[in-house]
């Protein structure tokens, strides 16, 4: 059972969780945070809060330590007298920072404060993360600027972790715009490698014929136009991690020589004979079914299955549509650096039906579309969410990618 899961039960039938705060930007993105695991109740000051528990208790209180009307302690007293099976949890209510009691830290409940702590981090909303959340960080880095918590972004990340440890070959796969060069990243910022060059090289992009010397380097005169010797990006990537975008557009006559390095760590600069040595990571993505490249002859069965060593598959954006508030919370907030410009519940509700075969980067343009046409309002309302007619339907998953994600 997934963390979100434990939540969800150790809620059920036992009462919501009721934030108390004056930092509205706060409090609206705890508890959106939070909603995905039970009902959550919003409140400004601690009379509101005392009020609210009357009407409704709560199982969980969140205080601001620095409420405008009631001293916190004395509220925590009151609390504690008069509603004895309620739990309070302080806040600092202008770094975001969430502080869980000892006691409270077994139950399931606390996951869901430790994953604010992760996101807001993240998302550069505070300055500095509770313990309990800097333990967890140790031990599970979130990944380089992906953003999610559906259960398969749990996957991924776990693949990213795990990988990144080993200099195998990685292979990602997934349709244009769902983030492949993110990943390839996070597994570089993850791995040992993490303090070397991260090295891309997009193979739609250079011309064939210049492919080997830009990619192996060359000597002078190795050919019309090289009037000086040059190290190739492989040599730039020494130690580090190479990273192959497109790779389904690499040459041929290119490939061989990709298949050497990778079995020996050998290169060959053009126009010379001189064999260097190399040890560099290689990751590889691509958007297209390598597998139909290579039953046409246009790619090589030796290399497709020596970069396939650990291959990752990143799901489009539709089928982890749970995601999308918290995306689009992420590329709203990198906008708005104040944070007061906020999405309407009808905004996010219109996000949700959109089919987004551009992924991630339609969802960014969309989101930087709307905060332009909000100009400085306060609320993104949804008929500033402007969707393009989705022009048919996505690309279909090679057999490779199958079993990529379980």
């Amino acid at each position: 059972m997934t963390a979100t899961a434990n939540a969800v039960s150790y809620f059920r039938g036992t009462g919501s969780i009721l934030i108390a705060t004056p930092n509205e930007s706060l409090r609206k993105r705890l508890g959106d945070n939070l909603r995905k695991v039970t009902s959550v109740e919003e409140v400004s000051a601690g009379a509101e809060a005392l009020t609210m528990l009357e009407r409704r208790c709560a199982r969980i209180v969140v205080l601001d330590r620095k409420l405008p009307d009631l001293d916190c302690d004395e509220l925590i007293g009151v609390v504690e007298r008069q509603f004895p099976g309620t739990e309070v949890v302080l806040m600092d209510g202008e770094s975001g920072e969430i502080d869980v009691p000892e006691e409270l830290r077994a139950n399931p409940a606390y996951r869901c404060f430790e994953e604010f702590n992760l996101v807001a981090k993240r998302s550069g909303f505070f300055r500095t993360s509770a313990p309990a959340a800097q333990r967890f960080l140790a031990s599970n880095p979130p990944l380089p600027g992906m953003v999610g918590d559906s259960e398969a972004m749990q996957q991924l990340a776990s693949l990213v972790r795990v990988v990144a440890r080993h200099p195998t070959a990685v292979l990602i796969t997934g349709e244009s715009g769902t983030g492949k060069e993110l990943i390839a990243e996070a597994v570089h910022r993850l791995s040992p490698r993490a303090d070397k060059a991260f090295i891309t090289i997009n193979c739609a992009a250079i011309p064939e014929a210049l492919f080997e010397a830009e990619l192996f380097g060359h000597t002078r005169g190795a050919f019309t136009g090289a009037v000086q010797s040059r190290l190739g990006k492989i040599h730039a990537a020494q130690d580090g991690t190479i990273f192959f975008d497109e790779i389904g557009e690499l040459p041929l006559a290119t490939q061989s020589k990709l298949l050497r390095f990778l079995e020996s760590g050998e290169v060959q600069r053009l126009g010379t004979s001189d064999v260097f040595r190399l040890n560099a990571r290689v990751i590889a993505a691509t958007n297209v079914d390598l597998e139909s490249r290579v039953q046409q002859g246009l790619f090589r069965e030796d290399l497709f299955y020596r970069l396939c060593v650990f291959p990752i598959e990143l799901p489009p954006l539709r089928e982890r549509a749970e995601d999308i508030p918290l995306l689009a919370r992420y590329f709203l907030d990198r906008l708005a650096s104040d944070g007061e410009t906020s999405l309407s519940p009808e905004a996010v509700a219109k996000l949700a039906t959109h089919h987004w075969p551009g992924n991630i980067r339609e969802l960014r343009n969309v989101i930087e579309r709307a905060y332009i046409l909000a100009d400085g309002g306060p609320t993104i309302t949804p008929d500033q969410i402007v969707l393009r007619k989705s022009c048919g339907s996505a690309p279909v998953r090679s057999e490779s990618s199958k079993y990529l994600m379980q």
